[in-house]
Parts: C-alpha cells; sequence; structure tokens
C-alpha cells in the first residue's frame, strides 16, 4: 500500500455500477451539484436517469453492451484503462492517445453471494451470483488509489460527500487509501465466501477450511474481560453462517455479555419443551424445562440464589407478560428471547439495568465451528452437537433408575456439557438443583454441587462430565443422597467407583463419551 501521504485528487469523473443501490441516489446527486461527470451501467444509469439525473452510459466507451447475459459488460479495456492509468504524463498522454476517459471515483458493490447463500442454501444457482466485473472494478481502482478513489459501501458514501464539499471536490491520499483497503478487504471477504460456499463442504478426514477470513463487525463493546482492555467483534467469512441478534434495551454489551448469552442460549436449544437457563462465566448454575416457560424460569432461578446474582438468562420461546413476573427480585444484567410480547417489553423497560437481546436459539442439528487463541495462533473445532441415544445408557450396577430418573438423568447430560470442567450436575425431574463446575478436582466439584443443592439432592440424578477417577466423588454424592449418576467411565479405578455406587445400592451408567469444556 503507497503512502497515505501525497496530493489531494479532485473528483471530474465517476463511474457508478454498483448492485445495491441504497443512497446511490443522494451520492449522484450531491456530485452532480459538485461538477462531477458521472458515468454508469445500464441497470444504474436507468435508475439515476429516471431521479432526474443526468448520467453518460458506459456503453458509449465500451461499444459492447451486455454480452451474454450480462455477464460481461464490464470487462473492458475503455474503463479498465480510465481507472488503472497512471497519473503521470505519460499516463495522460497515453489516455489522450487511445481516446480514453480518466475516472477519479469508482462506485461499485458486488452481486449479492453471500445473501442467496444465506437465504438459499440448497440453491443450484450460486455460480450465477459470482460477480466478475465489478470486483475486477473495484482492484484496479484499489491497486490506483493514488489517483482514484474507490467506494464498496453505502456507508461510505456519506463521509466522501462530506470532504469533497469541504475541499472544493477534491480527496485526499489518507481518504484514498482508507477506502482503497476497505476494498481490497471486501474483495478478500468475498472470495473467500465463494470458495466456501460456491462448492460442496469438504468432507471425510479434514472438514476444515484452508482458510478463514474474519471481517469485523459494526457492534462496539463496551469492553473485553475486563473494563481496562478493549474488545472487539469480527465475524467469518466465507460460508460461515452467524446468528443474528438485536439488542433492544440497555448499555452496549461487553465481551463477557456475549460469552454469557451465548453459552445461555446452547443450553436452551437442547431442548424441545420450554426451557431457560441462568448462566454467569460463561457456566450453568441453573437451567430448566417446564410445560410452561414461567414455570422453566422459575425452576432455572431457583437452582442457586447466590450464583445468579448479575447473571444473563436466555429463554427458548418468546417472553410473555406472565413470564417477566419470574424475574422479580433478581438482578438479571442481560436476557435473550426469540421475541418478546409488547406487555412483557413494557415491564422489562423499567428495569434500567437490564440489557435485553432478541435472538433465536440455535438449531441443535445447525453444525457450528467454535475457536479460542493459544500461542498466538487459532484453534478451531467443530461445536459439541452429538445427541445421546437411550441405548447410550449402559448399566453398570445391578441397580437400575425409574423412568423418570433415567429422564433427569438426559437432562443433566444436556446441561452438563454446558458447563467448565471439571463438571458435576444434580437434576430433579427436568430441573438443575447443584452444579459444580470449573474445579481442579472432580470430587470438590461434586462438593460444589450438593452444597448448592443443600436438602435438594436428596433423590436427585448426577451427571458428570468426564469419568470418576476416584470413587471419593461418588461417596460424597451418595452421602448427600444421589440416587443415579450418568458419567463416561473410561478410568482406570472403574471397578472403584461402580463398586462403590453398587454398595451403595446408586443406579450408574456410562455413556462411554466425554462432555469436557475447558
Amino acid at each position: 500500500m503507497a503512502s497515505e501521504e501525497g496530493p489531494a485528487v479532485r473528483v471530474e469523473r465517476a463511474l457508478l455500477s454498483p448492485h445495491d443501490k441504497t443512497g446511490l441516489e443522494t451520492l449522484a446527486r450531491g456530485l452532480a451539484e459538485l461538477g462531477v461527470e458521472l458515468w454508469a451501467t445500464g441497470g444504474t444509469r436507468a435508475a439515476l436517469t429516471a431521479a432526474g439525473l443526468s448520467v453518460r452510459s458506459a456503453e458509449e466507451l465500451t461499444g459492447i453492451g451486455a454480452w451474454f447475459g450480462g455477464r460481461v459488460k464490464t470487462l473492458h479495456p475503455a474503463l479498465l484503462g480510465g481507472i488503472l492509468a497512471p497519473r503521470t504524463d505519460e499516463g495522460h498522454r497515453e489516455l489522450r492517445e487511445r481516446g480514453l476517459l480518466p475516472f477519479d471515483l469508482v462506485v461499485v458493490n458486488f452481486y449479492p453471494f453471500e445473501q442467496h447463500l444465506r437465504d438459499s442454501p440448497e440453491a443450484t444457482d450460486r455460480e450465477e451470483y459470482v460477480d466478475i466485473g465489478g470486483v475486477t472494478l473495484v482492484r484496479a481502482a484499489a491497486k490506483n488509489h493514488a489517483g482514484v478513489a474507490v467506494l464498496t459501501d453505502p456507508s461510505e458514501y456519506e463521509p466522501l460527500l462530506t470532504e469533497l464539499r469541504e475541499h472544493a471536490g477534491a480527496v485526499s491520499a489518507r481518504t484514498r487509501a482508507h477506502l482503497a483497503r476497505r476494498a481490497f478487504q471486501r474483495v478478500a471477504a468475498y472470495d473467500a465466501a465463494i470458495a466456501a460456499g460456491l462448492l460442496p463442504p469438504a468432507t471425510g478426514d479434514d472438514p476444515f477450511p484452508s482458510t478463514i477470513l474474519l471481517e469485523r463487525e459494526p457492534l462496539r463493546l463496551r469492553y473485553g474481560e475486563n473494563p481496562h482492555q478493549p474488545a472487539a467483534v469480527y465475524r467469518a467469512t466465507g460460508g460461515f453462517r452467524s446468528r443474528p441478534f438485536e439488542v433492544l434495551k440497555g448499555a452496549a454489551l461487553s465481551y463477557t455479555n456475549l460469552l454469557d448469552a451465548d453459552t445461555a442460549l446452547e443450553i436452551v436449544s437442547e431442548f424441545p419443551l420450554p426451557a431457560a437457563a441462568v448462566v454467569k462465566h460463561a457456566t450453568p448454575c441453573g437451567v430448566a424445562e417446564g410445560t410452561t416457560l414461567r414455570e422453566a424460569l422459575d425452576r432455572a432461578i431457583a437452582t442457586d440464589p447466590v450464583a445468579r446474582f448479575g447473571c444473563a438468562i436466555a429463554v427458548n420461546r418468546p417472553m410473555g407478560p406472565g413470564d417477566t413476573e419470574a424475574l422479580h427480585g433478581v438482578f438479571v444484567d442481560l436476557l435473550a428471547a426469540p421475541e418478546v410480547e409488547p406487555a412483557a417489553r413494557e415491564a422489562l423497560e423499567r428495569r434500567p439495568k437490564l440489557k435485553l437481546v432478541r435472538t433465536a436459539p440455535p438449531s441443535v442439528d445447525h453444525s457450528r465451528w467454535e475457536a479460542r487463541t493459544t500461542f498466538g495462533r487459532v484453534l478451531v473445532q467443530e461445536a459439541d452437537r452429538r445427541q445421546i441415544a437411550p441405548g447410550e445408557f449402559r448399566p453398570m450396577t445391578s441397580h437400575r433408575a425409574t423412568p423418570e430418573q433415567l429422564c433427569s438423568l438426559d437432562f443433566a447430560w444436556r446441561v452438563v456439557r454446558h458447563a467448565k470442567s471439571n463438571a458435576i450436575v444434580l437434576a430433579q425431574g427436568p430441573a438443575t438443583v447443584g452444579i459444580g463446575s470449573g474445579q481442579p478436582t472432580r470430587v470438590k466439584a461434586v462438593e460444589l454441587a450438593c452444597e448448592v443443592a443443600g436438602a435438594r439432592a436428596k433423590g436427585s440424578v448426577l451427571a458428570s462430565d468426564a469419568f470418576f477417577p476416584f470413587a471419593d466423588g461418588v461417596e460424597v454424592a451418595v452421602r448427600a443422597g444421589v440416587a443415579a449418576v450418568l458419567q463416561p467411565g473410561g478410568s482406570l479405578r472403574d471397578p472403584e467407583v461402580i463398586a462403590a455406587a453398587e454398595k451403595a445400592g446408586v443406579a450408574m451408567y456410562f455413556t462411554g463419551w466425554r462432555v469436557f469444556r475447558h
């Protein structure tokens, strides 16, 4: 990239060929008022002419119209030469000799490949949405930003018009370099989306793409994990689907707000019935299903009255006015729901510190990547979407859980895989009564879960995200009154662990696979 220092360039001639015409008329009218000569391709020219603007046709220069149904329209030396010609004496001489006109401003955005991919994931005509001419024009203008400004997004229109008005129709070298940088980034993101979305996804032993491009989103975070840490949000482009969300009320979100909300939404997506998840520090401290959302909220909030302070809550059903009553007396920092009914919205507006977010929980069968950083590198893995089947409950003791306890074990297993290891979940029916997580030893996690549950531990069931390395964790659970245990198994001391459960008359089941989460 050339230096951002240099002479300003007066914009005398502009080429307009954007697919998305948002804000285009305002831009074109502002350019015309500054005396800029406007040139445009067919559809763009027709739209601007209908708005009463004087616009010359690019076909006057190319003489080819639109070949092959529009596939070849702007790929012509008359346009590319006018953009790429160096702004030197030699360059101007050659422009005159060839009868070409220099363009000082290029306004282009692309066929909406990414939007088509999102709207029609099964479409077979994706190739028709791959822009060739527009990308070529943008690359040419960005390369020659020493003499050309390029706009690739409607958000750039007004700032450029302001600069032109304040500087007698000229644009600075710094602005041209900035716009060129954005243009190259847009081309890179567009090409990445095509590379990932044009052909079937990779399968087999290596499903990961060779390149992942991150694009910064306009969402501004208040701070990172701590107020002294700046933070930003990036979206993976190239076929990766992001869950949309909208902040309905409250202060700007923080880094930890997003982590907590995502964890809570992932949890409630596990359940077909109305469900609520209470999350602190990106790990659950209360989860429940109910016949109604209000019932699920009451149960989830009741799990841990201490840990829930300043929590994030997600639900998988629209919030109604009666549901908000469950939050009375509970300090909730963030609430995420697929929809909020007007009466519920009115009630939540009276909570000044609440951040209200509208977003749907993810589908359990929607694969997703997870990423973390280490050693200055990015670790990527497929999200854990594996569902436990009834046949995977392998009984290891002579005692058997009741049908109700088996359902509760299934519920606890769905929750424990979202808690930080070492993780233990105690449940009564479809509701947690105690959660212990993030402990250095498994026995400590059991002790913490039993302490939170108190008397509710009696008759509860327990799910463990990984095997018990010793019998001590099971012995603690037995003393608290746990009636059934579900764990992966696989420890060298499995016989001792099973024997402890057998001696206590506790049903124990192995899954054969773990749901460990750091």
